[in-house]
């Protein structure tokens, strides 16, 4: 009975053993928080596709060796800091976030490493001491937005060298739009062209901006980026396409969704460096000593199809430079 009793014992260890390593191997698989403000779907946006295969280049493999809570404010910024707790309380392990939700993390926890795949200004915006000691909690990818402002001006102008009146659509709620109008005021001054400021915080104030446009007739327009703007985008195309009126904007998603052209870093590359961060930050690394790397590639797409409806001719000076065209 004794040796009977042995290999009932023996025989029932082997079959649990296998099932206690797995639970133990489940139980330490790493859990990353994923919070942005645009809706999730099945299919993965090309930002979260690129985090995706960043990860998985490093061995993070989603459901295997590494687990995401994904959250969504579904546009509604102000749902940020409820879901930046709830990530908390998730205890997740890092949290990769973007934007706006980089402030309601950061107030949410100074102990999960926070990575940033954006921040217009992450020194001003006081996430971090400095680029290269962040010092706390975040670090990331800064976007350099406020410092292409300028920039976009210069290649409106380039592309319709008659422009005099430029509207910008800008959200004064958002401190990096004051940073980015500063610059682009500059521009505006050295090129001769003046800025007509339309204030636009949600999409009743956007119907009441193309009601003034459809009076006012600007030679141009611009529309500063900020992750709720991005709403906006087939909105915006449209109605400049139908009143003729050439655009340049902070997001390549503008010129795809009908916009004349956009000037912005490549955000999806962004997001896949951000994979980095959060490999070196579980293997050990303190966010602190992880400099904030600025974009080394800025993207500027021409769309072709919207050139042709505006009746423009695109110089080949600019076409030359362009990452993408959109036919």
């Amino acid at each position: 009975m004794r040796l009977i009793g042995l290999a009932v014992v023996l025989t029932v260890s082997l079959i649990l053993a296998p099932l206690a390593t797995e639970a133990q191997q489940t139980a330490k698989i790493p859990r990353l928080g994923y919070l942005v403000l645009a809706p999730l779907s099945e299919t993965p946006s090309p930002e979260r596709a690129a985090l995706l295969d960043g990860l998985r280049e490093l061995g993070w493999v989603e459901g295997k060796t590494i687990a995401i809570e994904y959250r969504s404010a579904k546009w509604n910024p102000e749902l940020f800091d409820d879901l930046a707790e709830d990530l908390v309380r998730t205890k997740v392990d890092v949290i990769v976030t973007t934007g706006d939700a980089v402030n309601a993390a950061k107030q949410a926890t100074n102990t999960i490493p926070i990575v940033m795949t954006g921040s217009a200004d992450p020194v001003a915006d006081k996430f971090v001491a400095s680029l290269a000691r962040p010092g706390g909690n975040v670090t990331g990818m800064s976007t350099m937005v406020a410092e292409l402002g300028s920039k976009r001006l210069e290649l409106l102008k380039e592309v319709v060298p008659g422009i005099a009146r430029v509207a910008v659509l800008w959200n004064p709620a958002i401190i990096t739009n004051h940073r980015e109008l500063q610059t682009t005021r500059a521009a505006a001054s050295t090129l001769g062209v003046a800025l007509k400021l339309m204030e636009v915080k949600n999409t009743d104030d956007l119907a009441r901006v193309f009601a003034a446009l459809e009076k006012e007739r600007p030679d141009g327009l611009t529309m500063f980026f900020d992750g709720k703007s991005t709403g906006y985008r087939t909105l915006v195309g449209d109605f400049a396409k139908k009143h003729k009126i050439p655009t340049i904007f902070g997001a390549k998603e503008f010129a795809q969704a009908g916009g004349l052209m956009s000037y912005a870093p490549d955000i999806a590359e962004m997001f896949r460096r951000a994979a980095t961060y959060v490999d070196k930050i579980l293997k050990g690394a303190k966010p602190a000593d992880l400099p904030v790397e600025q974009p080394t590639k800025f993207e500027l797409v021409i769309n072709l199809k919207t050139a042709k409806a505006l009746g423009l001719t695109i110089p080949q000076s600019v076409l030359q430079r362009a990452d993408h065209v959109i036919q």
